[in-house]
């Protein structure tokens, strides 16, 4: 326990973290310290993938050389090393086994093998049962089901997140962001992840609970927020890491995580009990429109409404997705503007004078490259199937590395340094740029986190002044199914008007 949490807040660079470093030949610095100008990782592999009867003729991708339990661990503590350094060291396609979660996986990150699996959902459908959040959100939510169920859901939760509704939210995320805002002090050390979160926070919740304003929400609404936000801080502490392995491949939490979903879980009954009581699930919602109130006014293929359990796991599900990915890509948009001046001083220029979107649309998709943060996704092969020279069996998990693909040396050149001018004109193709996933599984609420993010970057520059940095870059760090700054964006302010 000692040694992981040490490895945690050191960086890796001994013990475990050093092992793994010497045994794959992980050239240092870190990845997320290498030089802006050191060429990316290149594939050495054909395009050929799709699945196969018979893969004679095809060999055995290779195989880390090291045993299930240090993989789960190694990986665990400092995936982005590991896999560059495994992607380097083997190619584009590489195997490994865990100890838990999804086993066997073969780890990919060429554009044409991904889009194999993303054409083919029936034969290799999301692996979300292995998923870390599962036990967190539950087995019945848009994010863990697949097949006919996983399509009703985005069906009925869709229309929430895209066009008129996400403008109806704009007056919204506005609001939450000047508010921010004007609470920040000149000379303030903040982390914008923190920021970022309460800006986010008080958009889903708006959009999921229909709470306009948090003075005027009930004690139970209330509770959802503390709860919620309480769960956030306690996913960073080092212990979470143990947490997240104990509960692999457990359907239901166990341990910790079940004492601090449950404050969580009783906030959100009584949430939905409340509006039992205020007849939001009648034929007019109670004169409400927020999501959960499509939910309750949801009926299955049988014609009942769903449980309250059923509608738990939805709420968890958007509120953790729909602000946990947005408010770090705002942190690690500012931790890269704070160490590139240059980049900062035309993105000051685009905000507040030249009114220059098609560049700050830039700033926001060179971000999510450099940063994504969500950097994995995975499939399951109900088939076997090719990648290239080599064929993986069935039953073998796909881990879709978003972070490998955003540093293909052929799709974006240079691609350790942060240079926005690289999407100036371009439209991004959504099978090399995929911060959202891709698919039909792409993030269902991808439109209303662009909607903040445009606001939430265009409003800081436009406001406020801040200081440049020459710390090293900060370490990401992995919780559950996100890729977060180490200090969570940490800036100062040296003026704000």
């Amino acid at each position: 326990m000692t040694t992981i949490t040490r490895a945690a807040r050191s960086g890796f660079g001994s013990g475990l973290g050093g092992t793994v470093a010497r045994t794959l030949s992980i050239p240092e610095p870190a990845w997320h310290l290498r030089d802006p100008a050191r060429p990316g990782i290149s594939g050495r592999n054909s395009d050929d993938a799709g699945p196969v009867d018979d893969g004679a003729g095809l060999s055995a991708a290779p195989s880390l050389p090291m045993g299930r339990v240090r993989a789960s661990l190694t990986y665990t503590l400092r995936e982005g090393d590991v896999i560059f350094g495994a992607s380097e060291r083997y190619g584009d396609v590489f195997r490994s086994e865990f100890a838990g979660g999804p086993g066997r996986i073969v780890m990919l990150s060429n554009p044409a093998h991904i889009a194999s699996l993303m054409s083919r959902p029936d034969g290799a459908p999301s692996a979300t049962r292995f998923s870390p959040l599962r036990p967190i959100v539950g087995p019945d939510s848009v994010l863990t089901s697949v097949g006919p169920r996983h399509k009703q859901q985005r069906g009925l939760l869709l229309p929430q997140f895209h066009g008129r509704a996400v403008a109806a939210y704009q007056q919204r995320i506005d609001a939450a962001t000047a508010r921010r805002i004007d609470e920040w002090q000149p000379g303030e050390r903040v982390a914008l992840a923190d920021i970022g979160q309460q800006i986010t926070l008080d958009v889903i919740m708006s959009a999921v609970f229909g709470i306009d304003d948090e003075a005027g929400a009930t004690r139970a609404e209330r509770a959802v927020r503390s709860s919620m936000i309480r769960l956030l801080h306690l996913s960073t502490h080092p212990l979470a890491t143990v947490v997240q392995l104990v509960n692999a491949r457990s359907p239901e939490p166990r341990g910790a995580l079940k004492m601090v979903l449950r404050p969580l879980d009783r906030a959100i009954y009584a949430v939905i009990a409340e509006r039992r009581r205020e007849g939001a699930d009648g034929p007019d919602g109670g004169g409400r429109s927020d999501i959960l109130t499509v939910l309750m006014a949801a009926r299955g293929d049988d014609g009942a409404p769903l449980a309250d359990s059923e509608i738990r796991d939805e709420l968890l599900t958007l509120v953790l997705a729909g602000h946990e990915t947005t408010s770090n890509s705002v942190a690690w948009t500012f931790e890269r503007l704070t160490r590139n001046p240059e980049v900062y001083r035309r993105a000051v220029l685009a905000a507040r004078e030249d009114d220059e979107e098609a560049y700050l649309e830039a700033l926001i998709n060179e971000s999510m490259r450099s940063r994504p943060v969500v950097p994995i996704v995975a499939r399951e092969l109900l088939s076997d199937w090719r990648f290239g020279d080599y064929v993986v069996d069935r039953g073998v998990v796909a881990l879709i590395s978003i972070l490998l693909l955003h540093h293909r040396e052929e799709l974006y050149p240079r691609p350790y340094a942060f240079d926005p001018e690289r999407f100036l004109g371009v439209k991004p193709s959504p099978q090399k740029l995929m911060p959202f996933g891709g698919g039909s599984r792409r993030c269902l609420g991808a439109g209303l986190a662009m909607a903040e993010l445009r606001v939430v970057v265009t409003q800081i520059l436009q406001r406020v002044d801040l200081a440049m940095t020459d710390a090293p870059a900060e370490q990401p760090r992995h919780r559950n199914v996100t890729m977060i700054p180490g200090r969570g964006g940490l800036v100062t302010a040296l003026s704000r008007d």
